[in-house]
């Protein structure tokens, strides 16, 4: 009885008529929401432009009519913030909502999950496939699945469901993304998964050429297909064989969208710092080592900068911020710093924070400082409070040992883009050769391809890449 109410309220909200595919998920996904208990958890897998944002609006604006809220969560603040745009509704970190972050009295900073004190509620995770197995140490390296699903089956008739998109990059060095593994969830957290994936393209997105190429590199993917793919160009997906082609493209877009609806992704660190270097100095014009207008990736979890009032809670590595202002730079402890004003990007109704940064990250091709230069700033920031009390305590709540570490973001690996969308993505296939061309690659290619919502560049790709 509840299962056909909600349905017939889905189908209400939904605000289009839907497929075969979409018809059949809205009787399941109501059975799955009106059933009593909590021994399972709903996946959804989906191609890109197949109805799962729809879908998740939809389901929102039904929930009330059996008295039932939801909650929607992402892994990143970037992907928080798009969910929340479709959604129409608040959308926060997975690691803000679930955990409280502490600082003991030797200042050392520790993670613990929060208590759910939320009941009749089902829980949203969208951009499932992102979700590691565990968390970076800056988080304590715990197991942000294990918690999440903790967090939410100790609430009273809550409930999961997990959305996600199986053809994107997995976590790094993992094949599978453990969130949308339907027999490991089943086998360690003792759940029933009930999967269900959507494959068909929906009529309003087939006119996107974006779209279309997308689910060619899907479709190969699904049916180990390594050939070369057949990518078709016309004014939304362009094809730049020169130098001089890239930078008016780039200067286009800068101009008409903005630096913070612009990316260029890349497949290696090197080649995103060689394009960051190349950015600012010939189409952006800026000479200073770093400048005001600079857009920057926090490259470590920071969680000295913000209070607990913060819509994000800590600063996550992988946010971007925009440089407001550089007050000064200094070299302190063999480190070079500087004192600024940034903007969370994906936060703007927060007010621009005042931070300390760390240069030495910048344009070094080692994801953030080493463990070597850790150490060494621990040690020479410990010097200033030699013969003091607590001296462990003082050095981890320091300004400086709690800098910033960022990197140029005009252009950033695929990983770190992933659960953000951009209307302008600039994709460098960079250093290619045909035995290349595997289930991995075509991952990569396809996540890059789906950061963009409006036009897509493809740089240097070879004719063997087109129809």
């Amino acid at each position: 009885m509840k299962s056909k109410k909600l349905q017939e309220k889905l189908k209400i909200h939904f605000p289009f008529t839907p497929t075969s595919e979409q018809d059949t998920l809205i009787t399941d996904i109501a059975d799955f929401v009106s059933t009593i208990g909590n021994r399972s958890i709903f996946m959804l897998k989906g191609y890109a432009g197949t109805g799962k944002t729809t879908l998740v609006a939809t389901l929102v604006k039904s929930l009330p009519v059996l008295g039932k809220r939801s909650v929607l969560m992402a892994p990143t603040g970037r992907a928080a913030k798009v969910l929340a745009k479709y959604s129409k509704k608040s959308a926060s970190t997975i690691h803000k909502k679930i955990y409280w972050i502490r600082t003991n009295k030797s200042g050392n900073t520790f993670i613990t999950l929060k208590d759910n004190t939320h009941s009749n509620t089902i829980f949203i995770v969208d951009e499932a496939s992102m979700i590691p197995e565990n968390s970076d140490k800056g988080f304590g390296n715990r197991s942000l699945l294990d918690d999440l699903i903790e967090y939410v089956y100790q609430g009273q008739d809550c409930k999961l469901i997990l959305i996600g998109d199986t053809a994107q990059l997995p976590p790094v060095h993992l094949d599978i993304s453990p969130a949308l593994d339907e027999e490991k969830l089943e086998l360690n957290y003792n759940k029933q998964v009930i999967c269900k994936e959507l494959t068909q393209v929906v009529r309003q997105k087939k006119d996107s050429l974006i779209l279309e190429n997308a689910t060619d590199l899907r479709n190969r993917i699904a049916t180990a297909d390594y050939s070369y793919p057949k990518l078709v160009t016309n004014s939304e997906v362009i094809r730049l064989n020169t130098g001089e082609d890239l930078q008016d493209a780039l200067e286009t877009a800068y101009s008409n969208e903005g630096v913070t609806n612009t990316i260029v992704l890349c497949r290696s660190n090197k080649r995103a710092n060689l394009y960051n270097q190349q950015i600012r100095a010939k189409i952006r014009w800026q000479e200073n080592e770093i400048s005001a207008g600079d857009m920057l990736m926090v490259v470590r979890n920071n969680y000295y900068w913000l209070d607990d009032s913060s819509k994000a809670g800590f600063i996550a590595n992988g946010d971007i911020v925009e440089v407001v202002k550089i007050k000064e730079t200094i070299e302190r402890y063999g480190f070079r710093f500087a004192k600024a004003s940034v903007q969370m990007v994906d936060y703007p109704d927060e007010k621009a924070l005042e931070v300390i940064l760390l240069l030495e990250t910048l344009t070094s091709e080692s994801p953030a400082i080493t463990y070597e230069q850790y150490q060494q700033l621990y040690k020479e920031v410990g010097l200033d409070y030699k013969g003091q009390k607590e001296i462990n305590k003082k050095i981890k709540e320091d300004e400086f040992f709690n800098a910033l570490q960022i990197k140029f973001a005009n252009a950033i690996t695929c990983h770190k883009s992933q659960g953000g969308q951009w209307e302008n993505v600039f994709v460098d296939l960079g250093y290619f050769t045909e035995d290349m061309l595997d289930k991995s690659y075509l991952r990569w290619l396809y996540t890059a391809l789906t950061r963009a919502s409006k036009k897509l560049y493809l740089i240097n790709f070879k004719q063997a890449f087109f129809k």
